[in-house]
């Protein structure tokens, strides 16, 4: 996390050491404006690690990974497509029909490159 990006501990760090959403143990968790969620979850005894990317009221994305270094890896280079996500979608979710209709491509691409 860098200072200067404005991603910060999600809630202030409670979260880190609970279950996470996949069942694994939340090990870093970091927000951007409460409007996207990046966090990381791992189970060394079942070489279980999965990121899950989050933007409010549009997309909650796991993606799952064998070890700790590539899950760590995909973390960081995740935020940077995140935020170019965010700023695409209408705050808090689809308004109208055609909200969600004019970004369901978005989604889609995104779900794809990062799946």
């Amino acid at each position: 996390m860098t200072e200067d990006s404005g991603w910060s501990d999600y809630e202030g760090g409670a979260t880190l050491g609970s279950m996470g959403s996949q069942g694994g143990t939340i090990t870093r968790d970091e927000g951007l404006r409460d409007l996207l969620r990046l966090t990381y979850e791992a189970d060394d005894s079942r070489s279980f690690h999965v990121v899950t990317c989050g933007v409010s009221g549009w997309l909650v994305h796991p993606r799952f990974f064998d070890n700790a270094a590539d899950a760590l890896a995909a973390f960081d280079a995740i935020k940077p497509a995140l935020e170019e996500l965010g700023t695409k979608l209408p705050e808090g979710g689809p308004k109208t029909p055609a909200d969600g209709r004019a970004a369901g491509p978005l989604l889609a691409t995104f779900r794809v490159r990062f799946s």
